[in-house]
């Protein structure tokens, strides 16, 4: 993955995804691009009769301080990672780079993330002033790339052990698709299946015979759930597996459905503790 997009802040959750990507934009000498988001107030009809032009102007520059604590942190971040500032490195070693762009998150993230390969998020980066989880369905629903959760708590290791949660479906296929530069680095790649979730489709071991072809060793489980959910069990396999990397086709059902009844992609968005690519 040669293109790396990342949401940042000024917080020690973003410099623990920057070190993440970082270590996925070195295995092709790529791009990794810091985003900040310079917020544009949501101006509703009377708002310009009632609030007073000093909002405004308070607004935009508290947006200015946080925005240049941001870069000041990243350009930091890239020079402990060894990685040059810009658009092309003289070496032809990896680069990085700091965007801002004017805007609501939820708008641009997912546009702007069209151009490139890959959009980290960090989990529960930039509180109180970003909301990390709309970022996260930004980049889901509008972007057409796929989109690394991190933990909160640095990783030492991405990709080495790789859990692939198979339920047949399309979006998995999808997130598959997107992942094969990381499966095929993979030391250990388990597909895994949870009994009595999934949708009609290949099982996991045609699955596995599917990456081998490929040139990817996986090898196939399926596990009870054992009076758990499908997304407890799955984390749970994670943990006792020691995995690095979680691969999963997001929202399966509909968005809506998930919100309202919660689902496998919501709950592992809110409690996944490691690394986690999911697409639609």
């Amino acid at each position: 993955m040669r293109t790396v997009l990342l949401p940042f802040y000024d917080d020690d959750v973003s410099q623990h995804a920057f070190g993440l990507a970082t270590q996925l934009v070195r295995q092709t000498n790529g791009y990794l691009e810091g985003l900040f988001v310079m917020r544009r107030p949501e101006i509703l009809d009377g708002d310009t009769d009632v609030l007073p032009e000093s909002y405004f102007t308070q607004l935009a520059e508290e947006c200015r301080r946080v925005a240049n604590r941001a870069r000041a942190r990243f350009d930091a971040s890239a020079a402990n990672q060894g990685l040059a500032l810009g658009l092309v490195s003289a070496s032809g070693g990896p680069t990085a780079a700091w965007r801002e762009i004017e805007g609501m998150e939820d708008q641009v993230v997912g546009s702007h993330g069209r151009l490139f390969d890959l959009i980290v998020v960090g989990r529960n980066f930039g509180h109180p002033w970003l909301n990390w989880r709309v970022m996260v369905e930004s980049a889901l629903f509008e972007s057409g790339r796929p989109v690394m959760l991190t933990p909160e708590t640095p990783s030492a290791t991405i990709g080495e052990n790789v859990v692939i949660a198979w339920n047949s479906s399309t979006e998995t296929v999808r997130t598959i698709a997107f992942s094969m530069p990381l499966l095929a680095r993979a030391r250990c790649v388990t597909v895994l299946s949870v009994e009595g979730w999934g949708v009609p489709g290949p099982d996991g071991k045609e699955l596995a015979v599917y990456l081998a072809r490929a040139g990817v060793h996986a090898t196939a489980r399926t596990v009870d759930r054992d009076g758990r959910s499908p997304a407890e069990t799955i984390l749970d396999e994670c943990a006792g597996s020691r995995a690095d990397l979680l691969i999963k086709g997001a929202y399966t059902q509909s968005r809506l459905r998930q919100l309202i009844f919660g689902g496998a992609t919501r709950h592992i968005i809110a409690h996944a503790q490691l690394p986690v690519v999911l697409a639609n």
